[in-house]
C-alpha cells in the first residue's frame, strides 16, 4: 500500500457516517435480467463488515445508459444483504430528499444502499477534482457525510464525481479492495518478466484502443492477441471483414486501428476463425467469408489453438475482456480455451475484468492463475504505468485529512 494513502485502519470512522464508494457493477443476464456473479458484491462486504461501527451508505453505477445493465440497484442491495448477513436497506434516490433524509436518520451499523449512480447526468462524465467538488451530485451528498472510503478499485481509472469529488470536502481513505488490489499488484511487479502477452476482448473498443497505446508505450506488451468486438474491428482495419462491426464510432475506432497495424503489424495477432450464430446455433467461420449482418459471438477453434500457443510462451500474460459471448454455452469455447491455456502457463498470469472472473469460476479454474482482479481498464492502465484518478484522490485526501482530519 503506498505510504501516501490512508486507510480505514488511520480514520476513527466508528459511529460515523460514510459514504461507501465502491464498484458493485455486475454482469446482468441479457435474458433473465438476474446477477450473474457476485465477485464485487463480496469485496464490497469485506469493507462494509469492517465498517460495522459506522453508519455505511453504499455507493455504485451499474451499467451503461442505453444498455441492458442499466439497472437499478435494488437487487444488488438484497445480494449484499446475503452477503453480509445483517440488514441492509435500498433507497430508489440517490441525492433527493427521501436519500438524504434516510442517510441521516442511519443508526450506528445501518448499511443504506443508495440506487445507481448513473441514473445522475454528473455521474456520466468526467470532472477535475475542483469542478467534482462543484457537482450537485458531490456537493449534496458531501453535506451529509463524515467521511469517505474510496474501495472502486475498478473505476480507478474514471474521474467520476465520486471517485475524485470527496477527497477535498471530507476525510477520505481506501477501503479494503484498494489496499489488497495495490498490494498484490506491487508483488506482481517484483517478479514480472518477458515475453510480455495481452489479450484483450470484450466490448469497451475505446477502453482497449487506450489500453493498447499505454502498454505499448511502457513495453508491456510484445504479442497483443485480439477478439472480442476489439478483435473485429481489427479484423476490419486490415481488410479480414466485411460490413460493419455495429459499435457506435466504429469508423473512429478501425482508422485507429489500422494506425496501430501498420505501425507495428508483426505486434497484433486476430482470429482466423469465429463463431457465428446462425439457425439459432453455432457455426465457425473464416472471418473473411462472411457477409454483411453476421453476428459474431465469439472466436473459433483454430483462433483458440494460436492464441494458447502464445499464452502458453509468455513470461507474463494478461487478459482482459472475453473472447464470446459465453453467458451461452455454445458461444463459450474461445473464453474456456483461452482461460484453461491461462491456468497452465508457467508466465505470471494476470485476469481482469468481473465478467472473465465470472468465467473463472464457470469453468473450474479462478485458483490456477496468478492474480484475479475485477478491474478491467483500470488495472490496464496501472500495468501500464498511468496515474489513476482514483488513486491521485486518496493521495490528495492523506495530504489534507492524514492528522486525524476525521
Amino acid at each position: 500500500m503506498p505510504a501516501k494513502m490512508l486507510t480505514m485502519d488511520d480514520l476513527d470512522l466508528g459511529g460515523k457516517r460514510v459514504l461507501l464508494r465502491v464498484d458493485i457493477n455486475t454482469p446482468v443476464h441479457p435474458e433473465t435480467g438476474r446477477l450473474m456473479e457476485r465477485e464485487r458484491l463480496e469485496e464490497a462486504a469485506e469493507t462494509v463488515k469492517d465498517l460495522g461501527a459506522s453508519k455505511v451508505i453504499v455507493a455504485s453505477h451499474q451499467g451503461r445508459v442505453g444498455r441492458s445493465d442499466y439497472v437499478s440497484l435494488e437487487p444488488h442491495s438484497r445480494a449484499l444483504e446475503e452477503i453480509v448477513q445483517r440488514r441492509v436497506d435500498f433507497v430508489p434516490d440517490i441525492f433527493g430528499p427521501e436519500a438524504l433524509s434516510r442517510m441521516d436518520s442511519l443508526p450506528d451499523g445501518g448499511v443504506l444502499v443508495l440506487d445507481n449512480l448513473r441514473f445522475t447526468a454528473e455521474e456520466n462524465q468526467e470532472y477535475s477534482a475542483p469542478d467534482a467538488e462543484r457537482t450537485w451530485l458531490v456537493s449534496r451528498l458531501s453535506k451529509h457525510v463524515d467521511a469517505c472510503v474510496l474501495d472502486a478499485f475498478s473505476t480507478a481509472h474514471r474521474s467520476s464525481p465520486t471517485i475524485v469529488g470527496f477527497a477535498g470536502l471530507v476525510p477520505t481513505c481506501a477501503g479494503r479492495t484498494v489496499e489488497r488490489e495495490l498490494r498484490m499488484l506491487d508483488r506482481i511487479f517484483s517478479v514480472a518478466k518477458g515475453p510480455y502477452v495481452t489479450v484483450l476482448g470484450g466490448a469497451k473498443v475505446s477502453d482497449r484502443l487506450e489500453a493498447i497505446d499505454a502498454l505499448v508505450a511502457n513495453n508491456r506488451a510484445d504479442k497483443v492477441l485480439l477478439c472480442g468486438v476489439v478483435g473485429l474491428v481489427f479484423l476490419k482495419a486490415s481488410g479480414k471483414l466485411r460490413g460493419d462491426v455495429g459499435v457506435e464510432g466504429e469508423q473512429k475506432y478501425v482508422l485507429k486501428a489500422r494506425q496501430l497495424i501498420d505501425e507495428d503489424p508483426d505486434r497484433f495477432v486476430l482470429p482466423v476463425d469465429v463463431g457465428i450464430k446462425r439457425d439459432g446455433g453455432r457455426k465457425d467461420a473464416d472471418p473473411a467469408q462472411l457477409g454483411t449482418g453476421a453476428q459474431v459471438l465469439d472466436i473459433g477453434p483454430k483462433s483458440v489453438d494460436r492464441y494458447s500457443h502464445y499464452i502458453k510462451g509468455a513470461g507474463t500474460v494478461f487478459m482482459s475482456g472475453p473472447p464470446g459471448a459465453f453467458e451461452w454455452d455454445e458461444f463459450g469455447l474461445g473464453t474456456e480455451g483461452l482461460l484453461r491455456a491461462m491456468a497452465s502457463s508457467l508466465g505470471t498470469t494476470i485476469i481482469s475484468g468481473g465478467h472473465l472472473s465470472t468465467a473463472l469460476r464457470k469453468y473450474g479454474v479462478h485458483d490456477q492463475v496468478d492474480h484475479v482482479s475485477t478491474a478491467g481498464g483500470a488495472l490496464v492502465q496501472y500495468l501500464a504505468g498511468k496515474r489513476l484518478p482514483l488513486i491521485d484522490a486518496l493521495e490528495r485526501a492523506a495530504e489534507k485529512w492524514g492528522k486525524g482530519g476525521a
